[in-house]
């Protein structure tokens, strides 16, 4: 089957297939006569793979990683477990960072809500360079 095909079969871009086999976790054939990527039913079930793993926040890399194990005969459920607690962890820290930051958000906004529009000619935007993050605060009067 074509580029086209599958990518529809599994409701991806062409864009997205040919990602995947440039980046060679995809390893189609190659037409003798027009030189096309023909894919067929194992690429079908790799990309679904590959679809299903970026789902659950593995990289390229991890995925990689992931079928060499496989394709060396090796049960690669050890390594999946490995990484997936690798990520869920920088995960946890990302939504950490982004709780901390809505935090922030919101408290300029309730900060904002009281304050008059105006910059001087000195400032840029009055709202920014008045914010005062109470976190940022809390943990400087703790030093």
């Amino acid at each position: 089957m074509l580029v086209k095909q599958l990518a529809e079969l599994v409701g991806v871009t062409t864009d997205t297939v040919r990602y995947y086999t440039r980046v060679k976790l995809l390893n189609p054939a190659t037409s003798d006569t027009n030189g096309y990527h023909l894919y067929n039913a194992g690429d079908l079930r790799r990309l679904r793979f590959i679809l299903s793993a970026r789902q659950l926040g593995f990289s390229v890399k991890d995925i990689h990683s992931i079928i060499n194990e496989s394709e060396q005969g090796n049960c690669p459920c050890p390594l999946t477990r490995k990484l997936i607690t690798q990520r869920l962890a920088e995960t946890e820290v990302l939504f950490k960072e982004t709780l901390a930051l809505r935090n922030r958000m919101q408290s300029a906004l309730a900060q904002w809500d009281k304050a008059p529009d105006g910059a001087s000619a000195e400032q840029v935007c009055s709202l920014i360079e008045s914010f005062v993050d109470p976190i940022a605060m809390e943990a400087q009067n703790e030093q």
